[in-house]
């Protein structure tokens, strides 16, 4: 016992019946983005992964602490206060 081709088509008219065609546009057009952002995800990560094995052989770089780092900093309570 299959599903002949009739019963397919009664599916889908249901289907379209029930949730409208601009629903079920909404509906694919959400899930072909969620597949999109999934393979990006997935190639970002592999290239973060590269990255980060270079990074670890690379020399280490020096944090520079002075003044002009104080200046550039923003008291936001003091703002808030005021």
């Amino acid at each position: 016992m299959g599903l002949s081709t009739t019963h397919l088509i009664i599916f889908l008219v249901i289907i379209i019946v029930i949730f409208g065609t601009k629903k079920l546009r909404n509906i694919g057009s959400d899930l072909g983005g969620a597949v999109k952002g999934f393979k990006d995800g997935m190639k970002d990560g592999s290239d973060k992964a590269a990255a980060d094995a270079t990074a670890a052989t690379a020399a280490p770089q020096q944090v520079t602490t002075g003044t002009s780092a104080a200046k550039e900093t923003i008291d936001v309570e003091a703002k808030t206060k005021a």
